[in-house]
Protein backbone atom coordinates (compact mmCIF):
# COMPACT_ATOMS: atom_id res chain seq x y z
CA UNK A 1 0.00 0.00 0.00
CA UNK A 2 1.11 3.83 -1.00
CA UNK A 3 2.32 5.88 1.70
CA UNK A 4 -0.45 8.01 0.53
CA UNK A 5 -3.48 5.71 0.94
CA UNK A 6 -2.18 4.97 4.31
CA UNK A 7 -2.04 8.45 5.52
CA UNK A 8 -6.03 8.80 3.74
CA UNK A 9 -6.80 5.79 5.97
CA UNK A 10 -5.74 7.47 9.24
CA UNK A 11 -7.57 10.53 8.46
CA UNK A 12 -10.17 7.95 8.03
CA UNK A 13 -10.24 6.43 11.21
CA UNK A 14 -9.75 9.74 13.06
CA UNK A 15 -12.88 10.92 14.80
CA UNK A 16 -13.34 14.52 15.86
CA UNK A 17 -9.39 15.36 15.90
CA UNK A 18 -8.78 12.01 17.70
CA UNK A 19 -6.18 9.69 16.06
CA UNK A 20 -7.00 5.91 16.18
CA UNK A 21 -4.06 5.04 18.21
CA UNK A 22 -5.46 7.91 20.80
CA UNK A 23 -9.04 6.62 21.26
CA UNK A 24 -10.11 5.57 24.50
CA UNK A 25 -11.03 1.94 24.85
CA UNK A 26 -12.75 -0.24 27.47
CA UNK A 27 -10.10 -3.21 27.35
CA UNK A 28 -7.04 -3.22 26.15
CA UNK A 29 -8.09 -6.46 24.20
CA UNK A 30 -11.43 -8.84 23.40
CA UNK A 31 -9.37 -11.15 25.67
CA UNK A 32 -8.88 -9.18 28.53
CA UNK A 33 -12.83 -7.61 28.38
CA UNK A 34 -14.05 -11.58 28.34
CA UNK A 35 -11.94 -12.49 31.37
CA UNK A 36 -12.70 -9.34 33.03
CA UNK A 37 -16.47 -9.72 33.13
CA UNK A 38 -15.81 -14.02 34.38
CA UNK A 39 -13.86 -12.18 37.27
CA UNK A 40 -16.72 -9.29 37.99
CA UNK A 41 -19.98 -11.21 36.39
CA UNK A 42 -18.72 -14.60 37.58
CA UNK A 43 -21.72 -16.64 37.86
CA UNK A 44 -24.25 -14.60 36.09
CA UNK A 45 -25.37 -16.16 32.64
CA UNK A 46 -23.38 -15.07 29.64
CA UNK A 47 -24.77 -16.84 26.64
CA UNK A 48 -27.78 -19.16 26.40
CA UNK A 49 -28.05 -21.18 23.18
CA UNK A 50 -31.15 -23.14 22.01
CA UNK A 51 -30.85 -25.52 18.81
CA UNK A 52 -32.74 -26.39 15.90
CA UNK A 53 -35.21 -28.42 17.88
CA UNK A 54 -35.49 -26.01 20.98
CA UNK A 55 -33.12 -27.83 23.59
CA UNK A 56 -31.54 -24.76 25.70
CA UNK A 57 -28.18 -25.05 27.16
CA UNK A 58 -26.55 -21.87 29.21
CA UNK A 59 -23.36 -20.76 30.26
CA UNK A 60 -22.42 -18.05 32.91
CA UNK A 61 -19.35 -15.84 32.20
CA UNK A 62 -17.04 -18.51 34.05
CA UNK A 63 -17.92 -21.33 32.17
CA UNK A 64 -16.91 -19.27 28.85
CA UNK A 65 -14.01 -18.32 29.55
CA UNK A 66 -13.25 -21.40 31.17
CA UNK A 67 -13.69 -23.02 27.50
CA UNK A 68 -12.03 -20.22 25.79
CA UNK A 69 -9.15 -20.65 27.44
CA UNK A 70 -9.03 -24.32 27.29
CA UNK A 71 -9.75 -23.68 23.47
CA UNK A 72 -6.93 -21.06 23.27
CA UNK A 73 -4.71 -23.66 24.50
CA UNK A 74 -5.73 -26.29 21.93
CA UNK A 75 -4.97 -23.92 19.23
CA UNK A 76 -1.67 -23.05 20.84
CA UNK A 77 -1.05 -26.36 20.46
CA UNK A 78 -1.67 -27.35 16.97
CA UNK A 79 0.09 -24.09 16.09
CA UNK A 80 -1.42 -20.86 16.01
CA UNK A 81 0.00 -18.04 17.26
CA UNK A 82 0.21 -14.65 16.89
CA UNK A 83 -0.92 -12.85 13.72
CA UNK A 84 -2.07 -16.46 12.10
CA UNK A 85 -6.09 -16.31 10.45
CA UNK A 86 -7.88 -19.64 11.60
CA UNK A 87 -11.10 -19.86 9.38
CA UNK A 88 -14.43 -21.55 11.20
CA UNK A 89 -17.29 -23.58 8.61
CA UNK A 90 -19.74 -23.46 11.33
CA UNK A 91 -22.88 -22.22 11.99
CA UNK A 92 -25.02 -20.67 14.81
CA UNK A 93 -23.36 -22.12 17.47
CA UNK A 94 -21.38 -21.45 21.28
CA UNK A 95 -18.75 -23.31 19.86
CA UNK A 96 -18.08 -20.50 17.14
CA UNK A 97 -18.30 -17.80 19.84
CA UNK A 98 -16.03 -19.98 21.70
CA UNK A 99 -13.27 -20.67 18.62
CA UNK A 100 -13.63 -16.64 18.13
CA UNK A 101 -12.74 -15.46 21.66
CA UNK A 102 -10.09 -18.15 21.62
CA UNK A 103 -8.29 -16.72 19.19
CA UNK A 104 -8.45 -13.26 20.16
CA UNK A 105 -7.20 -14.34 23.07
CA UNK A 106 -4.04 -15.74 21.49
CA UNK A 107 -3.85 -12.58 18.84
CA UNK A 108 -5.17 -14.46 16.26
CA UNK A 109 -7.87 -13.91 13.09
CA UNK A 110 -10.62 -15.31 12.77
CA UNK A 111 -12.00 -15.42 8.72
CA UNK A 112 -15.70 -16.83 9.20
CA UNK A 113 -16.71 -18.53 6.11
CA UNK A 114 -20.53 -18.19 5.13
CA UNK A 115 -21.44 -21.86 4.52
CA UNK A 116 -24.05 -20.40 2.01
CA UNK A 117 -21.79 -19.18 -0.54
CA UNK A 118 -20.25 -21.70 -3.66
CA UNK A 119 -17.25 -23.40 -3.29
CA UNK A 120 -15.68 -21.14 -5.51
CA UNK A 121 -16.13 -18.48 -3.40
CA UNK A 122 -14.89 -20.62 -0.28
CA UNK A 123 -11.42 -21.39 -1.58
CA UNK A 124 -11.04 -17.71 -2.90
CA UNK A 125 -11.49 -16.72 0.64
CA UNK A 126 -9.43 -19.83 2.05
CA UNK A 127 -6.52 -18.95 -0.41
CA UNK A 128 -6.49 -15.44 -0.57
CA UNK A 129 -6.54 -15.07 3.43
CA UNK A 130 -3.59 -17.17 4.11
CA UNK A 131 -5.43 -19.21 6.88
CA UNK A 132 -3.43 -21.40 8.79
CA UNK A 133 -6.08 -23.52 10.14
CA UNK A 134 -9.70 -24.18 9.45
CA UNK A 135 -12.24 -25.35 12.18
CA UNK A 136 -14.87 -27.23 10.22
CA UNK A 137 -18.35 -28.50 11.62
CA UNK A 138 -18.69 -32.21 10.78
CA UNK A 139 -21.78 -30.74 8.91
CA UNK A 140 -19.78 -29.14 6.27
CA UNK A 141 -16.96 -31.50 6.33
CA UNK A 142 -17.11 -33.39 3.44
CA UNK A 143 -17.73 -30.42 1.59
CA UNK A 144 -14.83 -28.72 3.21
CA UNK A 145 -12.71 -31.42 2.15
CA UNK A 146 -13.36 -31.30 -1.59
CA UNK A 147 -11.97 -27.83 -1.77
CA UNK A 148 -9.12 -27.29 1.54
CA UNK A 149 -6.08 -25.89 -0.07
CA UNK A 150 -2.96 -27.77 0.98
CA UNK A 151 -1.87 -24.59 2.96
CA UNK A 152 -4.54 -24.93 5.60
CA UNK A 153 -4.85 -27.67 8.51
CA UNK A 154 -8.35 -28.89 8.77
CA UNK A 155 -9.39 -29.29 12.56
CA UNK A 156 -12.58 -31.60 12.71
CA UNK A 157 -15.31 -31.14 15.24
CA UNK A 158 -14.40 -34.29 16.85
CA UNK A 159 -11.03 -32.71 17.62
CA UNK A 160 -12.15 -30.05 19.82
CA UNK A 161 -15.34 -31.97 21.43
CA UNK A 162 -13.16 -33.80 24.14
CA UNK A 163 -11.24 -30.11 24.83
CA UNK A 164 -14.24 -28.31 26.06
CA UNK A 165 -15.61 -30.77 28.04
CA UNK A 166 -12.78 -30.37 30.16
CA UNK A 167 -12.85 -28.26 33.06
CA UNK A 168 -9.08 -27.77 34.16
CA UNK A 169 -7.98 -24.81 35.10
CA UNK A 170 -6.09 -23.16 31.77
CA UNK A 171 -2.77 -21.01 32.32
CA UNK A 172 -4.00 -17.42 30.64
CA UNK A 173 -2.34 -15.82 27.89
CA UNK A 174 -1.18 -12.71 28.07
CA UNK A 175 -3.56 -10.60 26.31
CA UNK A 176 -3.12 -6.45 27.41
CA UNK A 177 -1.22 -5.74 23.97
CA UNK A 178 -3.53 -7.11 21.28
CA UNK A 179 -6.05 -4.27 20.67
CA UNK A 180 -3.64 -3.29 17.58
CA UNK A 181 -3.78 -6.62 15.66
CA UNK A 182 -6.50 -7.87 13.25
CA UNK A 183 -9.20 -10.02 14.80
CA UNK A 184 -11.80 -10.29 11.69
CA UNK A 185 -11.50 -10.50 8.11
CA UNK A 186 -15.12 -10.63 6.94
CA UNK A 187 -15.36 -11.16 2.51
CA UNK A 188 -17.77 -8.91 1.68
CA UNK A 189 -21.17 -10.69 -0.26
CA UNK A 190 -20.60 -8.28 -3.70
CA UNK A 191 -23.09 -9.38 -6.25
CA UNK A 192 -20.04 -9.11 -9.10
CA UNK A 193 -16.03 -9.60 -9.05
CA UNK A 194 -13.95 -11.43 -6.62
CA UNK A 195 -15.17 -10.65 -3.02
CA UNK A 196 -13.15 -8.16 -0.64
CA UNK A 197 -11.75 -8.95 2.63
CA UNK A 198 -12.28 -6.39 5.19
CA UNK A 199 -9.82 -6.40 7.73
CA UNK A 200 -10.87 -5.71 11.01
CA UNK A 201 -9.01 -4.64 14.32
CA UNK A 202 -9.61 -5.69 18.42
CA UNK A 203 -9.68 -1.93 18.33
CA UNK A 204 -12.34 -1.43 16.19
CA UNK A 205 -14.43 -3.99 17.32
CA UNK A 206 -14.42 -2.68 20.97
CA UNK A 207 -14.62 0.92 20.01
CA UNK A 208 -18.06 0.14 18.17
CA UNK A 209 -19.22 -2.44 21.11
CA UNK A 210 -18.51 0.09 23.61
CA UNK A 211 -20.50 2.62 21.51
CA UNK A 212 -22.98 0.65 20.63
CA UNK A 213 -23.19 -0.31 24.80
CA UNK A 214 -23.14 3.46 25.19
CA UNK A 215 -25.74 4.32 22.56
CA UNK A 216 -28.79 1.54 23.88
CA UNK A 217 -28.41 1.81 27.53
CA UNK A 218 -26.47 -1.93 27.89
CA UNK A 219 -25.72 -3.14 30.93
CA UNK A 220 -24.79 -5.99 32.98
CA UNK A 221 -29.04 -6.34 33.39
CA UNK A 222 -29.70 -6.28 29.56
CA UNK A 223 -30.45 -9.00 27.72
CA UNK A 224 -30.01 -9.51 23.98
CA UNK A 225 -30.88 -12.32 21.20
CA UNK A 226 -29.51 -13.03 18.44
CA UNK A 227 -31.40 -14.60 15.02
CA UNK A 228 -28.57 -13.21 12.73
CA UNK A 229 -25.91 -15.46 11.43
CA UNK A 230 -22.56 -15.21 13.39
CA UNK A 231 -20.42 -15.04 10.00
CA UNK A 232 -21.57 -11.52 9.84
CA UNK A 233 -20.38 -8.50 11.69
CA UNK A 234 -24.13 -7.80 12.84
CA UNK A 235 -24.45 -11.10 14.48
CA UNK A 236 -21.04 -10.98 16.19
CA UNK A 237 -20.61 -7.02 16.72
CA UNK A 238 -24.19 -5.92 17.86
CA UNK A 239 -24.97 -9.37 20.11
CA UNK A 240 -21.88 -11.17 21.43
CA UNK A 241 -18.41 -8.65 21.78
CA UNK A 242 -21.14 -5.85 22.72
CA UNK A 243 -22.58 -7.97 25.52
CA UNK A 244 -18.75 -8.70 26.63
CA UNK A 245 -17.64 -5.54 26.66
CA UNK A 246 -20.78 -4.17 28.60
CA UNK A 247 -21.06 -7.18 30.96
CA UNK A 248 -24.49 -8.10 29.34
CA UNK A 249 -25.97 -11.66 28.22
CA UNK A 250 -27.30 -13.04 25.06
CA UNK A 251 -29.74 -15.51 23.72
CA UNK A 252 -27.88 -17.43 21.00
CA UNK A 253 -30.24 -18.87 18.23
CA UNK A 254 -29.23 -21.71 15.99
CA UNK A 255 -31.81 -19.72 12.87
CA UNK A 256 -34.45 -17.71 13.35
CA UNK A 257 -37.49 -19.37 13.57
CA UNK A 258 -40.93 -17.28 13.27
CA UNK A 259 -42.52 -19.93 15.70
CA UNK A 260 -40.01 -19.46 18.41
CA UNK A 261 -39.37 -15.79 18.02
CA UNK A 262 -41.66 -14.26 20.43
CA UNK A 263 -41.56 -17.07 22.78
CA UNK A 264 -38.01 -16.73 23.47
CA UNK A 265 -38.31 -13.15 23.98
CA UNK A 266 -40.78 -14.26 26.87
CA UNK A 267 -38.98 -16.75 28.36
CA UNK A 268 -35.94 -15.24 28.37
CA UNK A 269 -36.96 -11.58 28.77
CA UNK A 270 -35.10 -10.14 26.33
CA UNK A 271 -34.48 -6.37 26.13
CA UNK A 272 -33.55 -5.91 22.45
CA UNK A 273 -33.15 -8.09 19.51
CA UNK A 274 -30.98 -7.39 16.28
CA UNK A 275 -32.99 -8.38 13.03
CA UNK A 276 -32.80 -7.20 9.18
CA UNK A 277 -36.16 -6.27 7.56
CA UNK A 278 -36.61 -9.98 5.75
CA UNK A 279 -37.15 -11.35 9.33
CA UNK A 280 -39.72 -8.46 10.01
CA UNK A 281 -41.59 -9.06 7.22
CA UNK A 282 -41.53 -13.09 7.90
CA UNK A 283 -43.43 -12.12 11.43
CA UNK A 284 -45.76 -9.71 10.17
CA UNK A 285 -46.80 -12.15 7.56
CA UNK A 286 -46.69 -14.99 10.00
CA UNK A 287 -48.84 -12.89 12.26
CA UNK A 288 -46.83 -14.03 15.27
CA UNK A 289 -48.43 -13.52 18.59
CA UNK A 290 -46.07 -12.03 20.99
CA UNK A 291 -46.76 -13.39 24.28
CA UNK A 292 -47.37 -10.05 26.14
CA UNK A 293 -43.70 -8.79 25.55
CA UNK A 294 -44.57 -5.38 24.26
CA UNK A 295 -46.05 -4.58 27.14
CA UNK A 296 -43.33 -5.65 29.68
CA UNK A 297 -39.62 -5.94 29.04
CA UNK A 298 -39.03 -6.01 25.74
CA UNK A 299 -37.70 -2.19 24.42
CA UNK A 300 -37.27 -2.29 20.26
CA UNK A 301 -36.30 -4.17 17.42
CA UNK A 302 -32.89 -2.78 15.80
CA UNK A 303 -32.99 -3.09 12.45
CA UNK A 304 -30.63 -2.48 9.81
CA UNK A 305 -27.96 -4.81 6.92
CA UNK A 306 -30.99 -4.18 4.37
CA UNK A 307 -33.71 -1.79 2.49
CA UNK A 308 -36.49 -1.02 5.72
CA UNK A 309 -39.40 0.36 3.45
CA UNK A 310 -41.65 2.81 5.30
CA UNK A 311 -44.75 0.81 4.47
CA UNK A 312 -42.87 -2.51 6.34
CA UNK A 313 -41.90 -0.48 8.98
CA UNK A 314 -45.35 1.40 9.52
CA UNK A 315 -47.02 -2.40 9.35
CA UNK A 316 -44.59 -4.14 12.07
CA UNK A 317 -44.62 -0.97 14.33
CA UNK A 318 -48.69 -0.78 14.32
CA UNK A 319 -49.80 -4.98 13.94
CA UNK A 320 -47.18 -5.39 17.15
CA UNK A 321 -46.84 -2.26 19.19
CA UNK A 322 -43.40 -2.62 19.47
CA UNK A 323 -40.72 0.14 18.23
CA UNK A 324 -37.95 -0.46 14.97
CA UNK A 325 -35.10 1.29 15.90
CA UNK A 326 -33.83 1.68 12.33
CA UNK A 327 -29.99 2.11 11.92
CA UNK A 328 -27.01 1.64 9.22
CA UNK A 329 -23.38 0.54 9.08
CA UNK A 330 -21.27 -1.66 7.09
CA UNK A 331 -18.55 -4.52 7.67
CA UNK A 332 -16.26 -1.82 6.87
CA UNK A 333 -17.17 0.15 9.58
CA UNK A 334 -17.06 -2.85 12.29
CA UNK A 335 -21.02 -2.84 11.96
CA UNK A 336 -23.23 -0.11 13.09
CA UNK A 337 -22.10 3.69 12.49
CA UNK A 338 -26.16 5.43 13.56
CA UNK A 339 -29.10 4.61 14.78
CA UNK A 340 -32.64 6.54 15.74
CA UNK A 341 -32.36 7.90 18.97
CA UNK A 342 -33.53 5.71 21.82
CA UNK A 343 -35.58 8.40 23.34
CA UNK A 344 -37.46 10.27 21.23
CA UNK A 345 -41.31 10.75 21.58
CA UNK A 346 -43.91 8.78 19.68
CA UNK A 347 -44.76 11.75 17.50
CA UNK A 348 -40.85 12.18 16.38
CA UNK A 349 -40.17 8.68 16.36
CA UNK A 350 -43.04 8.88 13.45
CA UNK A 351 -42.22 11.66 11.49
CA UNK A 352 -38.28 9.96 10.97
CA UNK A 353 -39.34 7.37 10.24
CA UNK A 354 -42.81 8.15 7.70
CA UNK A 355 -42.04 11.43 6.75
CA UNK A 356 -39.41 11.82 3.99
CA UNK A 357 -40.42 8.69 1.95
CA UNK A 358 -37.57 6.85 3.90
CA UNK A 359 -37.20 5.52 7.19
CA UNK A 360 -34.05 7.73 8.79
CA UNK A 361 -31.54 5.28 9.99
CA UNK A 362 -30.52 8.48 12.88
CA UNK A 363 -27.63 10.37 13.89
CA UNK A 364 -24.23 8.84 14.01
CA UNK A 365 -23.12 6.85 17.20
CA UNK A 366 -19.97 8.56 19.31
CA UNK A 367 -17.38 6.27 17.61
CA UNK A 368 -17.48 8.05 14.09
CA UNK A 369 -18.41 10.58 12.32
CA UNK A 370 -21.09 10.82 8.77
CA UNK A 371 -21.19 13.42 6.08
CA UNK A 372 -22.86 13.55 2.69
CA UNK A 373 -20.28 13.98 0.09
CA UNK A 374 -20.58 14.59 -4.15
CA UNK A 375 -18.60 12.92 -6.20
CA UNK A 376 -15.48 15.17 -5.85
CA UNK A 377 -15.22 14.72 -2.06
CA UNK A 378 -17.21 17.64 -1.24
CA UNK A 379 -19.19 17.84 1.54
CA UNK A 380 -23.37 18.60 0.27
CA UNK A 381 -26.03 20.53 2.83
CA UNK A 382 -29.37 19.00 4.31
CA UNK A 383 -31.74 17.61 1.80
CA UNK A 384 -29.19 16.97 -0.86
CA UNK A 385 -27.95 13.25 -1.90
CA UNK A 386 -24.84 12.17 -2.10
CA UNK A 387 -22.35 9.39 -1.05
CA UNK A 388 -22.52 8.66 2.48
CA UNK A 389 -19.48 9.32 4.13
CA UNK A 390 -17.65 7.84 7.44
CA UNK A 391 -14.86 8.41 9.62
CA UNK A 392 -14.11 7.27 12.72
CA UNK A 393 -12.36 4.72 15.42
CA UNK A 394 -14.69 2.01 13.81
CA UNK A 395 -13.07 1.95 10.22
CA UNK A 396 -11.55 -0.59 8.89
CA UNK A 397 -7.61 -1.23 9.03
CA UNK A 398 -7.98 -1.65 4.93
CA UNK A 399 -9.41 -3.97 2.29
CA UNK A 400 -6.72 -7.24 2.67
CA UNK A 401 -4.63 -7.37 -0.11
CA UNK A 402 -6.78 -5.13 -2.74
CA UNK A 403 -5.08 -1.70 -2.98
CA UNK A 404 -7.05 -0.19 -5.89
CA UNK A 405 -10.19 -0.96 -3.97
CA UNK A 406 -7.93 1.02 -0.68
CA UNK A 407 -6.83 4.14 -2.98
CA UNK A 408 -10.36 4.72 -4.33
CA UNK A 409 -12.62 3.72 -1.07
CA UNK A 410 -10.53 6.07 0.68
CA UNK A 411 -9.39 8.62 -1.67
CA UNK A 412 -10.54 11.91 -0.04
CA UNK A 413 -9.83 10.91 3.61
CA UNK A 414 -12.87 8.88 4.53
CA UNK A 415 -14.67 5.27 4.18
CA UNK A 416 -16.81 5.59 0.86
CA UNK A 417 -19.57 3.41 1.63
CA UNK A 418 -21.13 3.54 -1.86
CA UNK A 419 -24.43 4.29 -0.65
CA UNK A 420 -26.25 7.24 -1.91
CA UNK A 421 -28.32 9.21 1.09
CA UNK A 422 -29.11 12.91 2.46
CA UNK A 423 -29.31 14.37 6.28
CA UNK A 424 -31.53 16.64 7.69
CA UNK A 425 -31.11 18.23 10.78
CA UNK A 426 -33.45 18.32 13.63
CA UNK A 427 -33.94 21.25 16.43
CA UNK A 428 -31.34 20.50 18.24
CA UNK A 429 -28.71 20.58 15.18
CA UNK A 430 -28.45 16.68 14.91
CA UNK A 431 -28.09 15.25 11.37
CA UNK A 432 -31.11 12.79 10.92
CA UNK A 433 -29.63 10.49 8.16
CA UNK A 434 -30.92 8.42 5.05
CA UNK A 435 -29.94 5.92 2.58
CA UNK A 436 -31.66 5.98 -0.85
CA UNK A 437 -29.58 3.21 -2.07
CA UNK A 438 -26.88 1.79 -3.18
CA UNK A 439 -24.90 3.83 -5.59
CA UNK A 440 -23.51 0.83 -8.14
CA UNK A 441 -27.67 -0.21 -8.29
CA UNK A 442 -28.72 3.60 -8.66
CA UNK A 443 -31.08 3.05 -12.32
CA UNK A 444 -29.79 5.69 -14.97
CA UNK A 445 -32.57 6.15 -16.92
CA UNK A 446 -31.92 8.63 -20.19
CA UNK A 447 -29.25 10.36 -17.76
CA UNK A 448 -31.02 10.59 -14.69
CA UNK A 449 -30.57 9.04 -11.47
CA UNK A 450 -33.33 7.20 -10.39
CA UNK A 451 -33.50 5.20 -6.24
CA UNK A 452 -34.21 2.03 -5.91
CA UNK A 453 -35.40 2.37 -2.50
CA UNK A 454 -38.31 5.15 -3.53
CA UNK A 455 -39.74 2.60 -5.71
CA UNK A 456 -39.54 -0.28 -3.53
CA UNK A 457 -41.51 1.66 -1.13
CA UNK A 458 -44.47 2.01 -3.76
CA UNK A 459 -44.08 -1.27 -4.81
CA UNK A 460 -44.47 -2.95 -0.93
CA UNK A 461 -48.00 -1.11 -1.07
CA UNK A 462 -48.75 -2.14 -4.69
CA UNK A 463 -51.90 -4.73 -4.64
CA UNK A 464 -51.41 -8.47 -5.00
CA UNK A 465 -47.64 -7.84 -3.69
CA UNK A 466 -46.03 -9.67 -0.86
CA UNK A 467 -42.95 -8.36 -1.65
CA UNK A 468 -40.97 -6.68 -3.99
CA UNK A 469 -37.91 -4.65 -5.50
CA UNK A 470 -37.14 -2.57 -8.72
CA UNK A 471 -34.63 -3.98 -10.97
CA UNK A 472 -32.76 -1.53 -13.60
CA UNK A 473 -32.55 -3.54 -16.52
CA UNK A 474 -30.76 -3.00 -20.43
CA UNK A 475 -32.89 -0.71 -22.59
CA UNK A 476 -31.80 0.49 -26.17
CA UNK A 477 -34.36 3.59 -25.77
CA UNK A 478 -33.28 5.08 -22.37
CA UNK A 479 -29.99 3.69 -21.28
CA UNK A 480 -32.12 1.26 -18.10
CA UNK A 481 -35.16 0.58 -17.88
CA UNK A 482 -37.17 0.14 -14.59
CA UNK A 483 -38.66 -3.83 -13.94
CA UNK A 484 -40.19 -4.85 -10.68
CA UNK A 485 -39.33 -8.68 -9.77
CA UNK A 486 -42.24 -9.20 -6.90
CA UNK A 487 -43.91 -12.26 -4.84
CA UNK A 488 -47.28 -12.36 -5.60
CA UNK A 489 -50.17 -13.10 -2.86
CA UNK A 490 -52.30 -16.21 -3.89
CA UNK A 491 -55.00 -15.03 -5.01
CA UNK A 492 -52.98 -13.11 -8.04
CA UNK A 493 -52.50 -17.09 -9.20
CA UNK A 494 -55.83 -16.73 -10.06
CA UNK A 495 -54.87 -13.99 -13.46
CA UNK A 496 -51.69 -13.48 -13.49
CA UNK A 497 -51.51 -11.30 -16.37
CA UNK A 498 -54.56 -9.15 -14.80
CA UNK A 499 -51.98 -8.97 -11.70
CA UNK A 500 -49.30 -7.49 -13.67
CA UNK A 501 -50.82 -5.07 -14.96
CA UNK A 502 -52.58 -3.74 -12.18
CA UNK A 503 -49.13 -3.91 -9.87
CA UNK A 504 -48.20 -1.58 -13.04
CA UNK A 505 -51.13 0.65 -12.97
CA UNK A 506 -50.79 1.48 -9.29
CA UNK A 507 -46.89 1.93 -9.26
CA UNK A 508 -47.65 4.64 -12.45
CA UNK A 509 -50.31 5.99 -10.64
CA UNK A 510 -48.10 6.89 -7.29
CA UNK A 511 -44.54 7.45 -9.04
CA UNK A 512 -43.70 9.47 -12.48
CA UNK A 513 -43.99 7.62 -15.58
CA UNK A 514 -39.84 7.36 -15.52
CA UNK A 515 -39.82 6.15 -12.66
CA UNK A 516 -42.44 3.52 -12.40
CA UNK A 517 -41.96 -0.18 -13.38
CA UNK A 518 -42.96 -0.86 -16.86
CA UNK A 519 -42.18 -4.65 -16.48
CA UNK A 520 -43.37 -7.18 -13.82
CA UNK A 521 -41.59 -10.35 -13.22
CA UNK A 522 -43.43 -12.99 -10.92
CA UNK A 523 -40.47 -14.61 -8.49
CA UNK A 524 -40.91 -17.38 -5.98
CA UNK A 525 -38.26 -15.44 -4.02
CA UNK A 526 -36.00 -12.35 -4.18
CA UNK A 527 -32.41 -12.71 -4.19
CA UNK A 528 -30.95 -11.75 -1.44
CA UNK A 529 -27.56 -11.70 1.21
CA UNK A 530 -27.39 -14.21 4.21
CA UNK A 531 -28.49 -10.59 5.99
CA UNK A 532 -31.33 -9.72 4.13
CA UNK A 533 -29.65 -6.88 1.26
CA UNK A 534 -31.29 -7.41 -2.25
CA UNK A 535 -28.91 -8.60 -4.94
CA UNK A 536 -30.50 -6.50 -7.59
CA UNK A 537 -27.58 -6.99 -10.17
CA UNK A 538 -28.04 -10.55 -10.71
CA UNK A 539 -31.68 -10.86 -11.84
CA UNK A 540 -31.10 -8.37 -14.60
CA UNK A 541 -31.11 -11.09 -17.07
CA UNK A 542 -34.38 -11.86 -16.08
CA UNK A 543 -35.62 -8.79 -17.89
CA UNK A 544 -33.21 -8.67 -21.35
CA UNK A 545 -36.74 -9.58 -23.52
CA UNK A 546 -37.44 -5.97 -22.96
CA UNK A 547 -33.76 -4.69 -24.30
CA UNK A 548 -35.22 -3.13 -27.83
CA UNK A 549 -38.94 -2.29 -26.42
CA UNK A 550 -39.49 1.42 -26.24
CA UNK A 551 -42.32 2.24 -23.46
CA UNK A 552 -45.02 4.79 -23.42
CA UNK A 553 -47.39 6.29 -21.31
CA UNK A 554 -50.66 4.68 -21.83
CA UNK A 555 -53.19 8.19 -22.23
Amino acid sequence: MTAETQALILQAQTVRGISPNQYSLPFPSLGSALLHQAETQGLAPFLIYYDEKDARSEFSYTEFAQKTLAMAAFMRSLGVREGNRIATAAHNHPDTIVHYFAAWMLGACVVPLNMSEDDARLQYILTHSAATHLFCRSEYLSRVQAILPKSVQLVEEAAWQNILEKNDEIEKPQTAHHSSLEALIVYTSGTTGLPKGVVLTQANILADSAAIARFHGISPTTRLMCVLPVHHVNGTIVTHTTPVVAGASVVLNRKFQTEHFFSRIEREKVHIVSVVPTLLAFLLEAKAETFGVEKEHFRYFICGAGPLTCELARNVEQFFGIRILHGYGLSETTCYSCYLPTDLSHEAHKHWMYDYGFPSIGIPIEVNEMAIHDASGNALPAMERGEIVIRGANVMREYFQNEQANASTFEFGWFRSGDEGFYQTDALGRPFFFITGRLKELIIRGGVNLAPLEIDEVLASAPFVKAGICVGFENDFYGEEVGALVMVHEEALNDIEAAKHEIIRYCQEKLPFSKAPKVVVIAEELPVTSTGKYQRNKVKHLFAAWKATQFRKEQ
